[in-house]
């Protein structure tokens, strides 16, 4: 990618500096200090020191074109701009720098300049397509639109994306017959189907007075679990009205779109700071655009930008339908960023003025549950379960997370009820399997059907190296010891640096006779226990058994005692 290819011209530009002493001195420190804040996504830090490197030597094409990327980075697109001009101006070939200049020149209406700027230049064949399409339709001229479109749909794998964009263009200039025959014959043109589309396609319909249809379709795709946006849609549809085309107003709306819909493809496909220039170009042109600016919010946390990201989240208006899935990111960000009580009073505020959402609770009793508290996370899980209407299959993890709360409670009848709920609205989830089972191998209890059960979890994930743990667990309570030995050994080379693995796998070693060994691996044992992992691996239990031996320490807690086998190691 163009940005990676400046970023080595720069090296070169760095290497150069430093044969000549005088500029050196000058050059090298904000450049290298803003090379190391774009390895870290550090935008910010990235920003003003490529500037500062920029007062030094201002025609520099690395310099030029990582200040613009990081300056978009944080969606100072107009701050971009001068510097992508200049980029421009000296001659050096940028696809960052032509998405910044043509964003300009469409928000200035300019756009037979951007057609003239595409084909002299442009920024990539999809983008280059859409973009000339939508700026025909700026220009007035519909005809050559759909020209361009058929040119994008006739490139291997576009099809698709000209067919949703031609649906969208149809229909911003009043043409929903046109857009529905599109959107009724997606398959055939390439069409995925995705939240915003669909939204776009019961919009259509509603036009053409088929709130039926519309309301049949929100039920196919989305079934019952209706986000709030969605359920307004709904109900707006159920009371007659007649829902306005909103997705895309006009050629700048379908350009934001272009710069959208690429992104949202390139999501899992390319990097995240890459990716993230699409979002922000997107909510640049405009910045209504609320899925842009959630997907921008999402890049920057996957980016370990939380602060960025909690900032993103926070553009999204209160009264948005969308606002509840904003604040849930923005508490996640912060939560991430170490701020766990600004997270927990975040989610409280959600759900005392969202109550109604079952998903603001249930994340509620996640951040509760990774914080360790555990009444708190089963009160909110309460809270969930109660509100949904009714249970479907995806709804598991509700069930799992609070049985692990109430097995962390010592609750164990309410957290054996809800695994096995769990396990009825998936059967074959390895997760819950493997908890469930592991947990009735710690009480003793059940060991048949905890083994049935891990044996499952195994088949489901067979390099887990925690539920391969779980496995050499069971057979180890089950007096299998080398079997479990097997297994063991397997877990810990899945997790070499797990405490409880390598406990596990000094027990099963002591259990055979392989007493030096297990003594050996008890040791490593103790060395990998840290403060998350202290409360489970049980150090002080793992230095008596050093000191006294396995045996002696089940005889101490007066379990059922081990049939040791005599080795000659030990």
């Amino acid at each position: 990618m163009a940005h990676r290819f400046f970023r080595s011209v720069a090296v070169s530009a760095l290497v150069a500096a430093l044969a000549l002493p005088a500029v050196a001195d000058s050059f090298a420190g904000p450049y290298l200090a803003a090379r190391q804040a774009s390895y870290g996504s550090d935008y910010t830090n990235s920003a003003r020191y490529y500037s500062e490197a920029l007062m030094r030597d201002p025609s520099n094409p690395g310099l030029l074109e990582n200040a613009v990327l990081a300056f978009m980075a944080l969606g100072q697109i107009e701050r971009a701009m001068p510097i992508a001009r200049k980029l421009d101006g000296e001659g050096f070939q940028s696809q960052i720098a032509e998405m910044v200049i043509t964003s300009g020149m469409v928000k200035d209406g300019q756009y037979s300049d951007v057609l003239e700027r595409l084909e002299a230049s442009g920024i990539g064949p999809l983008v280059d397509g859409l973009m000339k399409a939508w700026a025909q339709i700026g220009r007035g001229d519909m005809s050559e639109a759909l020209n361009a479109f058929d040119a994008v749909a006739a490139e291997p794998g576009l099809s698709g994306f000209a067919a949703y964009h031609r649906a969208l263009a149809l229909a911003s200039v009043g043409d929903f017959e046109g857009a529905d025959k599109i959107f009724a014959n997606g398959a055939e043109n390439g069409l995925q189907r995705t939240r915003r589309g669909v939204m776009a396609e019961v919009e259509v319909l509603s036009q053409l007075e088929r709130n039926t249809d519309a309301l049949a379709l929100l039920d196919e795709v989305f079934g019952a679990d209706l986000d709030p946006e969605l359920r307004q849609m709904q109900a707006a549809l159920k009371a007659g009205e007649q829902l306005p085309f909103t997705h895309v107003r006009g050629a700048q709306d379908g350009i934001a779109e272009v710069y959208y819909t690429i992104g949202s493809a390139l999501q899992n496909e390319a990097s995240a700071d890459y990716t993230l220039l699409y979002s922000r170009v997107a909510e640049s042109l405009r910045p209504d655009h609320i899925e842009a600016i959630l997907m921008t919010a999402e890049l920057l946390e996957t980016l370990n930008q939380y602060e960025l990201a909690s900032q993103a989240y926070k553009r999204v208006p209160a009264d948005h339908p969308s606002f509840h899935a904003a604040e849930m990111g923005r508490a996640e960000a912060l939560r991430e960023s170490g701020k766990t009580e600004a997270a927990i009073e975040v989610l409280e505020q959600l759900a005392r003025s969202q109550g109604d959402l079952p998903y603001v609770h249930s994340a509620l009793g996640d951040l509760h549950r990774q914080e360790r508290d555990f009444e708190n996370a089963v009160a909110a899980y309460d809270t969930s379960i109660e509100i949904f209407e009714s249970l479907e299959q995806h709804q598991w993890f509700l069930f799992y997370a609070r049985g692990i709360s109430h097995e962390r409670l010592d609750n164990w009848e309410q957290a054996e009820a809800d695994f096995r709920k769990a396990l009825e609205l998936n059967p074959e989830q390895p997760q819950v399997l493997n908890y469930l089972g592991y947990s009735l191998v710690e009480k003793q209890i059940k060991l048949d059907e905890a083994l049935d059960m891990i044996e499952r979890a195994v088949a489901a994930r067979p390099d887990s190296g925690y539920i391969i743990d779980s496995l050499g667990w069971v057979l180890f309570r089950l007096g299998r010891y080398e079997e479990a030995v097997v297994q063991m050994e397997r877990a810990a080379e899945l997790m070499p640096v797990d405490p409880v693995v390598n406990d596990h796998l000094g027990d099963s070693f002591w259990a055979v006779g392989r007493k030096l060994e297990a003594q050996f691996q008890w040791r490593r044992a103790l060395s990998f226990v840290d403060e998350e992992t202290a409360e489970e691996a049980k150090p002080d239990r793992i230095r008596r058994k050093l000191e006294i031996g396995l045996d002696a320490v089940l005889q101490e807690e007066g379990s059922e005692p081990l049939k040791v086998v005599d080795g000659s190691d030990g």
